[in-house]
């Protein structure tokens, strides 16, 4: 078993006219995660224009706590209220930074996520220095920089990192050109 943090995708197609009622099951899903030791975190990506599948993302410390809730009968309860709401799904891991930016086969370049990573972390990096570049710069370079990863890794791994792939999402993931239907002669 990973010792390492472990994040579950999970894709769900909207069934047709329940987009309201999914909404509130996937929030619902989201506050039952809470409560589960090891919980680390969790989001609703909603689906590219012209699509209907959400992505609900589950981070949890490692595969034994994440395990421990997938087989939970709290869960199994919540899937079994919602299964109405939702065609197609689908779930699979992800370990590391390829879980910002979906699934295997569906993912960007790694130069499209390297600037992606690169817009969140750079604005956000040197705002930190501005602001606390005064505190910190009386510490020698070790404590430092130990203070600045410890503080920013967080914020960028859950907060900015997901935003500046949400933000960017048109261009990490373009729509495929429109098919053109020739005109009958």
């Amino acid at each position: 078993m990973s010792t390492s943090p472990v994040t579950l995708m999970v894709a769900r197609r909207v069934a047709k006219g329940r987009y309201e009622e999914l909404m509130a099951w996937l929030r619902e899903g989201e506050q039952l995660a809470t409560d589960f030791p090891g919980y680390l975190g969790s989001g609703v990506l909603a689906p590219p224009p012209h699509d209907d599948e959400f992505q609900i993302i589950f981070r949890f410390a490692d595969e034994i706590t994440l395990h421990a809730w997938e087989f939970s009968a709290s869960r199994s309860a919540w899937l079994s209220r919602g299964s109405e709401l939702f065609a197609d799904p689908s779930e699979h891991r992800v370990r590391g930074i390829d879980g910002w930016f979906g699934a295997a086969g569906a993912r960007p370049p790694r130069w499209k996520q390297a600037v992606a990573i690169w817009l969140a972390f750079f604005p956000v990096s040197l705002l930190f220095n501005f602001g606390l570049g005064p505190l910190l710069g009386e510490l020698d370079l070790f404590p430092r920089i130990l203070v600045s990863t410890l503080a920013l890794t967080p914020l960028m791994v859950f907060w900015f990192i997901p935003l500046s792939t949400h933000l960017l999402a048109n261009w990490l993931h373009p729509s495929p050109p429109p098919k053109v239907t020739p005109a009958p002669a």
